[in-house]
């Protein structure tokens, strides 16, 4: 059997304001406008933003119901099947904690745990995003 593999290539959400999204990634997160694109069969309106290797596609839906008020929180949005949050890592996930609430960012939790840190916050329409700290790639590669 042939092997294959698999990079990330872009995490996809849905938010009432598309405006507000794109400004709310690049003033909290430092992502940067990619590009705009319209698919009228949907019909949404959608941006790419980047921050690096990072991709997110927002959409912006007309009448799509709100997120409901479980799935803004990690441990109760696992009580409900799909996906769940986008992750990223970082080398120091305390830091990056610190200037994410210095920015003004919804923080849901940052657990230290036994096998690792991690800090949850919501973006401006509630989506869940975590930060886990790890190793940069190609560290990670060099010692395997």
């Amino acid at each position: 059997m042939p092997t294959f593999e698999y990079w990330h290539h872009h995490g996809a959400i849905s938010v009432p304001d598309l405006e507000a999204a794109i400004a709310w990634y690049g003033d909290v997160l430092g992502f940067k406008l990619e590009r705009r694109i319209r698919i009228d069969a949907i019909p949404a309106d959608v941006a790419f933003v980047r921050n690096g290797p990072l991709r997110m596609e927002i959409f912006q839906v007309p009448d799509a119901q709100a997120l409901p008020e479980q799935r803004r929180f990690p441990n109760q949005d696992l009580k409900t099947h799909g996906n769940k949050h986008i992750s990223f890592a970082t080398g120091d996930v305390h830091a990056l904690a610190d200037e994410l609430r210095r920015r003004g960012a919804d923080m849901s939790s940052s657990p230290i745990r036994k096998w690792g840190s991690n800090v949850f916050l919501r973006d401006n329409a509630g989506n869940l995003i975590e930060f886990v700290q790890e190793k940069p790639e190609t560290e990670t590669r060099a010692h395997l």
